[in-house]
C-alpha cells in the first residue's frame, strides 16, 4: 500500500488502519483466528493498527499484543483510553489519576513498552482539558508514550485542546478519530476542515456505518446487529432515518455495480479519498470480511461517482443522527436551558 503523512508527525501510515474492536468477546472470541486475521493484515501491507482498552474488556489489547510479538517495531500501534473498565467511577475518563494508571494496563496488555499514538476515547464535561493534555504530555516525556490523538471530538472541543495546549505549553493532539461514511458525513461540514487547519492526521472509524455499507442490511432481508458494541438505535428497521438509509443502500450498491467495484470497495474508497482523511480504520471479524475490504485501498472513485454519491446523501448530512456516536453534552435534555 501506498503510505501517507500521519498529520505533520513525519510518520507514515498506510490508507487503511486495522481495527480491532472485533477481536475478543464482543466478535471474534477465536484468538487465534483473530491472530491470524492481524498477520494477514499486516502482511498485505497495513502499517498501522488500532485499539482500546475498553475493547472486549481488554482483550483485545492482549490479543493484539500477542499477534505483535515479533513486529512490534513494524507497526503503528495506536490504543485509546477514557470509557469504564469497573464499576469504580475512578476507572474511567480523562483525569490524571486514570491515565496514570491505565497507561500501565494497556502496555502491560499489549506487551509493549511504548504506545505510538494515545488517544482520548471521548471528551470529558467534566475534565479540564488542561487535565488530561499535563497528563499525557508527562507520558510523552517518559517515553511511554510518542504521540497523543483525540476521538469524537467536536471542532470546538478540537480548537480548546490546541489553543490550551499552546498556551500551556503541553503536547497537542495530532490526530483526531471521528466517524465517518456515506451515510455519516456530518464531519465534513466542521471537524474535518478544522482539523486539516491545525494540520492533524484523520483516522476515520466505521467506514462501512456499523455494516451498513456492507450489504448486510437490505430492503429484502434486513439484519440483526451481530455485537453489543452497537447502539440498537442504529438498527431499528421502524425508524424513518433508517429506512431512508436503507433507500440509500440500494442506489450505492447499484452505483457499485455500474462502477465494476464492490458496495464494500465503494464505501471504503469514498472515505479515504477524501482528502483531509489519513486512514478510515477497518474492523473485520473475519479473515473473509478483511479480503473484502483490503482491495479498498486501489480504489480511485471518479468524479460522476462522487457526485451520484452527494446527490444520494449531501455533503455534511448524517441522515441518522445515532450514527454519529456521539453528541455536544451542552445539547443533552439534562443541560438544556428551560426557561
Amino acid at each position: 500500500m501506498n503510505l501517507r503523512p500521519l498529520g505533520r508527525t513525519g510518520v507514515s501510515v498506510s490508507p487503511l488502519c486495522l481495527g480491532t474492536m472485533m477481536f475478543g468477546p464482543w466478535g471474534n472470541a477465536d484468538e487465534h483466528d483473530s491472530v491470524r486475521i492481524i498477520h494477514h493484515a499486516l502482511d498485505a501491507g497495513i502499517n498501522f493498527v488500532d485499539t482500546a482498552d475498553v475493547y472486549s474488556g481488554g482483550e483485545s489489547e492482549r490479543i493484539v499484543g500477542a499477534a505483535l510479538k515479533g513486529r512490534r517495531d513494524d507497526v503503528v500501534l495506536a490504543t485509546k483510553f477514557f470509557m469504564p473498565m469497573g464499576d469504580d467511577p475512578n476507572q474511567r475518563g480523562g483525569s490524571r489519576r486514570w491515565i496514570m494508571r491505565e497507561v500501565e494496563n494497556s502496555l502491560q496488555r499489549l506487551q509493549t513498552d511504548y504506545i505510538d499514538l494515545y488517544q482520548v476515547h471521548r471528551p470529558s464535561p467534566d475534565t479540564d482539558v488542561d487535565e488530561t493534555l499535563g497528563a499525557l504530555s508527562d507520558l510523552v516525556h517518559q517515553g511511554k508514550v510518542r504521540y497523543i490523538g483525540s476521538s469524537s471530538y467536536s471542532a470546538s472541543q478540537i480548537v480548546e485542546a490546541q489553543y490550551t495546549a499552546r498556551d500551556r505549553h503541553l503536547q497537542r493532539f495530532v490526530t483526531e478519530q471521528p466517524p465517518y461514511s456515506i451515510l455519516v458525513r456530518g464531519i465534513e461540514e466542521d471537524v474535518l476542515p478544522t482539523a486539516a487547519r491545525h494540520g492533524m492526521g484523520i483516522l476515520t472509524y466505521s467506514p462501512l456505518s456499523g455494516g451498513w455499507l456492507s450489504g448486510r442490511w437490505r430492503k429484502d432481508a434486513a439484519a440483526s446487529p451481530t455485537s453489543q458494541a452497537r447502539p440498537p438505535a442504529r438498527f431499528d428497521m421502524t425508524s424513518p432515518a433508517n429506512q431512508r438509509k436503507l433507500d440509500v443502500v440500494e442506489e450505492l450498491a447499484q452505483l457499485a455495480d455500474a462502477a465494476g467495484i464492490t458496495l464494500i470497495e465503494l464505501a471504503i474508497a469514498f472515505v479515504i479519498n477524501h482528502p483531509a482523511v489519513t486512514a478510515a480504520i477497518i474492523g473485520p471479524r473475519t479473515m473473509e470480511q478483511l479480503t473484502s475490504q483490503l482491495s479498498a485501498a486501489d480504489v480511485a472513485l471518479t468524479p460522476d461517482v462522487l457526485d451520484r454519491i452527494d446527490e444520494l446523501v449531501a455533503p455534511g448530512v448524517t441522515i441518522n443522527p445515532d450514527d454519529n456516536s456521539y453528541a455536544a453534552a451542552e445539547l443533552a435534555p439534562a443541560a438544556r436551558r428551560r426557561g
